[in-house]
């Protein structure tokens, strides 16, 4: 597997096609002790620059490199013995991919845009478009934008040409910003009993699970979408109810998991679904 994911990695590389591996799961590998929990002063999912100076795999969509010095490295082939596939960078590549999840996406892709290169995936298919643009989940059912930011499975060559990136597509990431969030993230409820203050309010409690929770969903080495769907619960279930958590504490629980290769759709179903079971 090592030999034939790597073989593949080098060949779109040397097409000018940022790449990276995936490990089971068919996500990225997490990060290094050194970039832990961003410790290395980089948040590659934030901003369109490269990873930082780290030599390993280790950013998601940002470690992704043409450069077979760095594909070949030792500081990488200890992912490319582990990786089960290999992903790409479209917007790196100067490509967008329009991932259509299922048939009825794919029905409405051949009704309102241009044919171009179409790739088959388990679900249903990858259109892809020459030009970039910004990555959005969820322009419409069954319907992802992967571009700029973004990282996708590759799934082969495909057939067809490659057609210019149509303005409807780019309509489509205008549409929203390109990071899902839950709305809202400030939970109303009822004050604690006794019209006290929040017990929650001491920042270092709030600080304290806020990291714990960022740390169990980064060292997750497999089952990522059930581990973060627990902990999105064990959150709510101690701060759900009085109204400590904000917008800045879940997005950084959801900037936890899409650097594990969650998407941001992904999140929000998880998050809702967390609440919906506790009530909130």
């Amino acid at each position: 597997m090592t030999t034939t994911v790597l073989r593949t990695a080098l060949h779109l590389a040397a097409a000018g096609v940022p790449v990276l591996p995936l490990r089971r799961g068919k996500v990225p590998f997490g990060n290094c002790p050194a970039c832990k929990n961003s410790a290395c002063g980089d948040r590659p999912h934030m901003k369109a620059a490269g990873p930082c100076r780290c030599p390993a795999p280790c950013h998601g969509w940002a470690a992704a490199t043409t450069d077979p010095g760095v594909l070949t490295s030792p500081a990488w082939a200890t992912a490319w013995r582990q990786a089960v596939a290999v992903a790409y960078h479209p917007g790196g590549a100067g490509l967008t991919v329009v991932d259509l999840d299922d048939q009825g996406a794919i029905t409405w892709a051949r009704q309102t845009l241009p044919p171009t290169r179409t790739v088959a995936t388990t679900r249903g298919e990858h259109w892809i478009y020459q030009g970039a643009t910004r990555s959005v989940n969820a322009v419409r059912e069954g319907v992802d934008i992967k571009s700029t930011m973004a990282y996708t499975r590759y799934l082969g060559p495909g057939t067809g040409t490659t057609a210019p990136l149509p303005d409807a597509v780019r309509a489509l990431t205008a549409q929203k910003p390109p990071v899902a969030r839950p709305a809202p993230h400030t939970l109303t409820v009822p004050a604690p009993a006794g019209g006290g203050p929040c017990p929650h309010r001491t920042p270092a409690y709030l600080e304290r699970g806020i990291r714990m929770a960022e740390q169990d969903i980064t060292e997750a080495r497999s089952q990522v979408h059930a581990t973060v769907y627990r902990t999105f619960l064990a959150v709510l279930s101690v701060h759900g109810r009085c109204g400590c958590l904000t917008d800045a504490h879940v997005t950084r629980l959801f900037n936890a998991a899409q650097a594990k290769g969650e998407s941001p759709r992904h999140c929000t179903d998880a998050w809702t679904n967390a609440r919906t079971r506790l009530g909130l």
